[in-house]
């Protein structure tokens, strides 16, 4: 078999764990010599892939490759393009291809959620219609854990262990100033359409009356007279009330609580703001002292408190698309497959990306209390594995050492630019 090279990409909102995954993909090609000569990582993502910039990753030592285990963000960069229908958009495809055939590259390894996924299936078919003979691979990455398929998707235990501790430690902030200061908290995590991190937020308490106290899902119509009246019940029972909100929170109706009138990259609604909406609600109703926070960035890019399950397999996915590559698969993503929860046990599985591409995993509904607040044991039963362990990375002068490589650039062999 000839030796080709390989093209990795990162793509989307980043994670604690995706380089975990980088490193997966690269140190396993590495194994592969005569298989696979070069991985090039696209700088940006699928954009690099576009705009003929690609990272020779060869350059990097193998100590640096092994620091991208314990490096949040994405070390190569990630994008928000969605790659259309060929017959939509016949010039990316054709350019890929133009691409991917000036620097001989044969396996294509694409590292992302829902998106990236249907990217990756798009690209296999290419290969079929251009005449174009590539390997290509999805690797899960989302903090939303909403990709079909897999038990969890890597970067969320990590997400999960930041939130249920970040509640766990501003409750009790909260309880310890509640009789003369703040009696209503609120804070708001990312999760579109899923509410699987704001169900993270629940393991922080699991008696009658600990926070949080109310937890907002996507998939719980929003009432807002219910959810005042619940707020008030809990500072006059319990002194205080800790709120937990997914940014996804809607009406009956489908509008966001938190929609900002604006799409991003990908055509989904801008989302931000359920936080100060809802305190909003309190004050105007309760007339109750309030803070709230946003955990934004830093919940995805907490690689210090990162899950030891997640970090393990995030690296575990990234090998298994290289291993899998080898065996002559294509078009798979592989995946997470839960043998039992206590102790956990787990494998690597592997999906079609034709099934997996635009599909998204809600919570059931038997995760979420009858009153539509709370998580119950079947949730709880779910979500601790996936938190279990410490994986902290090694600390120079009281912070966390990263990797920082070259990404140099391989020369460009085309000689036009490419406009997006």
């Amino acid at each position: 078999m000839a030796t080709r090279n390989a093209f990795y990409a990162q793509s989307g909102g980043v994670t604690a764990v995706i380089n975990a995954s980088a490193c997966g993909v690269i140190q396993t090609a590495r194994k592969y010599p005569d298989q696979i000569g070069k991985v090039y990582a696209g700088r940006n993502g699928i954009i690099g892939a576009l705009k003929e910039e690609l990272i020779d990753t060869s350059l990097e030592s193998d100590d640096d490759i092994q620091a991208l285990i314990h490096t949040p963000g994405g070390a190569f960069g990630s994008c928000r393009h969605k790659l259309k229908n060929f017959s939509e958009n016949k010039r990316e495809y054709e350019r890929l291809i133009e691409v991917f055939r000036a620097h001989d590259i044969g396996y294509f390894f694409y590292n992302g959620g829902g998106d990236s996924q249907d990217t990756a299936y798009k690209v296999s078919h290419l290969a079929e219609k251009m005449g174009y003979p590539i390997t290509c691979m999805g690797i899960p990455k989302t903090v939303d854990n909403d990709l079909p398929f897999t038990d969890c998707c890597p970067g969320f235990g990590s997400v999960a262990k930041y939130i249920a501790t970040s509640t766990l430690e501003a409750s009790l902030d909260i309880r310890s100033m509640c009789e003369t200061s703040t009696k209503v908290f609120i804070l708001e995590v990312m999760g579109r359409h899923a509410g699987w991190i704001a169900a993270s937020g629940g393991l922080a308490g699991k008696g009658e009356g600990e926070p949080p106290h109310v937890i907002l899902f996507p998939e719980v119509p929003f009432e807002r007279e219910r959810f005042l009246e619940r707020v008030d019940f809990c500072v006059k029972e319990y002194g205080y009330c800790v709120v937990v909100a997914s940014e996804g929170a809607q009406y009956e109706d489908g509008r966001f609580l938190a929609d900002a009138g604006a799409k991003d990259a990908f055509g989904h609604t801008q989302l931000g703001g359920v936080a100060p909406a809802l305190a909003n609600m309190v004050r105007q109703a309760l007339g109750h002292k309030y803070h709230w926070a946003v955990a934004d960035y830093l919940q995805r890019s907490a690689r210090h408190i990162a899950s030891a399950t997640d970090v393990e397999q995030a690296y575990s996915v990234g090998r298994v698309a290289v291993e899998m590559a080898m065996a002559g698969k294509q078009a798979l993503m592989p995946t997470i497959v839960r043998e039992q929860s206590r102790p956990y046990r787990w494998h690597i599985g592997e999906a079609p990306l034709s099934e997996v591409a635009n599909q998204e995993k809600k919570m059931p509904i038997h995760f979420i209390t009858d009153d539509g607040y709370g998580i119950t044991q079947d949730c709880r039963d779910y979500l601790e594995p996936l938190i279990y362990g410490e994986s902290f990375p090694p600390f120079d002068d009281g912070l966390p050492r990263v990797a920082k490589l070259k990404n140099q650039l391989v020369e460009k062999k085309l000689k036009a630019d490419f406009q997006l």
